[in-house]
């Protein structure tokens, strides 16, 4: 591109003259004629070099050279003047002239002066934009980058260490010792440490106290500053917040609870990791567990501990609705494509758009809407019931079940390409009763949970209600260890739950009576009749002594024909 060249003079003879000499040379000339000319000029486009007559109409090339420093522009101003003189040259100098050219003007000084401008200039653009891509990193860098002299006085600073050191850019030029006066002084005794030795120093995991701020964890790194001789000039400090790297470490360790999850057994912590793996992943996840473990709570997990948390959630019972129904909960529909089609609605899917969608009991939807759910997950489109305009939406999809979906593909009862779609990653809860070291945890939980719910001041279990709770195989989960413990708080009078306090199937429940799901097969048709008899074909208890829920129960006697003899 054609170099750009502003000329300032009040004579319009001086003005044509360099005009017609420059643009017959390809440069890109224009003028002014006074002070206010030039500032508009100026402010509307950058020029590679400027002249500037020192006597002007109104102001002087001197107020021209003082605006370029105040606006702080890269541009080269020779000076032109017909009467030159030490004091007008060295205020010029003063204020960043580049150079200093009397009348009248020869064309070849003239050219001369712009060549080595335009050189100097280059020089010039070059240091800045090295600069400037400097600043760019020294802004993007999340540490705290401190550099100093050999005298230990703050050459330059970046935003990180306001962050984490406190320090703002006013410290440059003071010594770092009044710097670090309110915290324990580790990073000035590192920084003396590699000025002294000129070498680097690195120290791990440090408590930084800067303003009492006792939990915030960092490491330190200091080296020399060599320059391309290798003289040594000062050292450089880079601070690494490693505060939640720190907690992350420690929750692995002895976290008893990740987001609303209760626990702290090592199958949960392994949950635990699993959903820290899988919150940011967009693919798929199948939530596998029985009634009552938390599936809803994991999944909700997933969602805002993950990039869509601010997005919405969605959540659907997919067995509580017909085929019907669901379809149109799931996808929307138009005004008049079904009877009670009163107005437009829009589906859970169009609603979770950015989002997620939580899709409970996932085995029960009819093959209908596997295959419409199927082209959901392929192609992220589909159409409201009624209506042929195609929909695209950015969902992620969470599903759960607590029947055996690999078992329902093979009875041909479910889709085997949407059963692979949705197990592209599942996370296992484990059953209560798999998890016992978890149950007082809970039971902590809930009491201070229900004590703020029903305004009551109770501190614990009784001893005997804590053993049959370590006892009793809880087929309905962590669900009814729950609803037990509510039942018991609206009972409950005192400072303690008794077993009088407790729901009918604990308090007949014997701690002695081992449950049967632990020596014999709850798929096998002669444990489930050994059960009923045991609990006088009480289901509820029965369900208990096998560690499954009632539903589950009651499907089983259906499905092998179970009669009392």
């Amino acid at each position: 591109m054609s170099s750009r060249i502003l000329i300032i003079d009040d004579e319009e003879g001086i003005r044509f003259t360099f005009q017609k000499f420059l643009t017959a040379q390809n440069y890109e000339v224009t003028t002014a004629e006074g002070f206010e000319e030039a500032m508009v000029c100026i402010s509307e486009g950058s020029f590679d070099v400027i002249f500037a007559d020192i006597i002007l109409k109104g102001k002087t090339g001197i107020d021209v050279l003082r605006e370029i420093k105040k606006k702080k522009l890269v541009c080269p101003v020779i000076m032109i003047t017909g009467y030159p003189n030490i004091e007008t040259a060295s205020e010029a100098v003063r204020l960043g002239a580049f150079d200093y050219i009397p009348k009248p003007i020869q064309k070849d000084a003239l050219f001369h002066a712009i060549d080595v401008a335009l050189q100097h200039k280059a020089v010039i653009d070059e240091k800045e934009k090295y600069r400037t891509n400097l600043e760019a990193i020294f802004r993007s860098v999340k540490d705290a980058i401190i550099t100093v002299d050999k005298d230990l006085v703050v050459l330059e600073i970046n935003e990180a260490a306001g962050k984490i050191c406190g320090f703002s850019r006013d410290s440059i030029g003071k010594p770092f010792s009044s710097l670090s006066e309110s915290c324990q002084g580790k990073c000035l005794e590192t920084l003396v440490d590699t000025v002294n030795t000129k070498k680097p120093v690195e120290f791990n995991h440090i408590e930084c106290k800067f303003n009492n701020r006792s939990e915030q964890v960092v490491a330190l790194s200091t080296s020399p500053l060599l320059d391309s001789q290798g003289v040594f000039s000062g050292a450089v400090m880079v601070v690494r917040d490693e505060t939640r790297l720190t907690d992350l470490e420690r929750e692995l360790n002895e976290r008893q609870q990740f987001h609303r999850i209760i626990g702290k057994s090592e199958k949960m912590q392994d949950v635990y990791s699993l959903i820290e793996l899988l919150s940011d992943v967009e693919t798929t996840v199948l939530i596998h567990g029985e009634s009552g473990t938390g599936k809803e709570l994991v999944a909700e997990a997933l969602h805002y501990k993950g990039n869509r948390s601010k997005n919405t959630m969605v959540k659907v019972n997919c067995s509580a609705l017909s085929e019907n129904l669901l379809e149109s909960e799931l996808f929307g529909h138009v005004k008049g494509s079904f009877t009670g089609a009163i107005r437009d609605k829009i589906g859970r899917f169009q609603t979770a758009d950015g989002g997620t969608i939580f899709l409970d009991e996932i085995a029960d939807i009819s093959p209908k809407i596997q295959v419409e759910l199927l082209r959901v997950l392929e192609e992220k489109e589909f159409e409201r019931v009624g209506d042929s305009t195609t929909i695209k939406v950015d969902v992620r999809v969470v599903a759960a079940s607590n029947q055996n979906l690999a078992e329902k593909v093979k009875l041909g009862e479910f889709r085997e390409d949407l059963y692979y779609r949705l197990n592209v990653m599942k996370i296992l809860l484990p059953p209560l009763r798999d998890r016992r070291e978890d149950i007082p945890l809970l039971i902590h939980y809930f009491i201070k949970k229900f004590n703020g719910k029903f305004d009551k001041t109770i501190v614990s279990v009784s001893k005997e209600v804590e053993k049959m709770f370590m006892e009793y195989p809880w087929p309905g989960n962590v669900r009814e260890l729950e609803h037990a413990l509510e039942h018991s708080f609206i009972l409950c009078q005192q400072a303690m739950i008794s077993v009088d306090h407790l729901p009918p199937e604990l308090q007949t429940f014997s701690v002695n009576e081992s449950s049967l799901s632990d020596n014999g097969n709850v798929d096998d048709p002669e444990t489930i009749r050994q059960a009923l008899e045991k609990s006088a074909w009480n289901k509820t208890k029965a369900a208990a002594l096998l560690g499954i829920s009632r539903r589950s129960i009651y499907r089983k006697i259906k499905e092998y024909g179970i009669i009392p003899e």
